[in-house]
């Protein structure tokens, strides 16, 4: 058993899109749009075969976004090495996205570094 994809409500279903696409290596399927509910959403796959779901409808709100919510709090893209980690890290903080921390060695042996992506929904990028 595998998880077939994990879904988001976004605010800008375009921005977000190109985020992922731009900074990790997303390919995007076709937009669909419900005209009946107002739903669109996009699918995107990454090079392992993991897909993620960004949605949005007009009827959606933001809510607290604290990072001690109960609930799904991270996604998390493996890099490959400490370089790429730091190297990706510093193209988003470069591009304007918020460093939550790192990059840096966690208690549990992680190189990682978290950022803050479109709508606060954080990413953490490992090596």
């Amino acid at each position: 058993m595998r998880i077939e994809h994990v879904a988001v409500y976004v605010s800008d279903l375009d921005k977000t899109r190109e985020f992922f696409e731009s900074f990790f290596e997303g390919t995007s399927g076709e937009r669909y749009h419900n005209r009946n509910t107002g739903f669109m959403s996009y699918f995107l796959s990454f090079q392992n075969g993991s897909r993620l779901e960004i949605m949005t409808r007009p009827d959606r709100y933001t809510e607290d976004r604290n990072e001690n919510r109960l609930g799904f709090v991270h996604l998390a893209f493996s890099v490959g090495s400490k370089d790429k980690v730091d190297a990706l890290t510093l193209k988003l903080k470069e591009a304007g996205f918020e460093t939550v921390s790192g990059p840096r060695t966690t208690g549990d042996g992680y190189y990682e570094s978290c950022i803050q992506g479109p709508d606060a929904i954080q990413i953490e990028i490992t090596a």
